[in-house]
């Protein structure tokens, strides 16, 4: 399982989630779905206390992926698999990202914390 923290504007709004079985999970944090004044993170997530579920990886993190040879030079880089949606999403949208919201890796030194819903 691996873990990545979805940034609206800098600030987290939920939880990236991928299973041992390759499928996803996205939530939404308590405190995003408490204030009124947060948006949802894309047309596709509205607000919600419920879980996505998909069995691959949900169009709106992957469009967010590169393509073509800066998806195969990203991979081999940093060694990923070419299949590794996931893996990739973490590595690229981390820092350079379309929009307001970012995608990053939870790791025992990162400092953003999951909140259970």
């Amino acid at each position: 399982m691996r873990t990545a923290a979805v940034l609206f504007r800098d600030e987290q709004a939920g939880v990236l989630t991928q299973n041992s079985d390759g499928s996803f999970v996205f939530t939404y944090l308590d405190h995003w779905l408490c204030d009124a004044s947060k948006p949802g993170i894309s047309p596709a997530f509205p607000k919600s206390r419920r879980a996505f579920f998909a069995a691959h990886l949900f169009p709106f993190f992957y469009s967010k992926l590169p393509e073509g040879s800066n998806r195969e030079w990203l991979c081999r880089k940093h060694r990923l698999d070419l299949n590794d949606d996931f893996g990739l999403l973490m590595i690229s949208a981390c820092n350079d990202s379309i929009g307001a919201v970012r995608v990053v890796p939870v790791t025992e030194n990162h400092r953003i914390k999951l909140e259970p819903l």
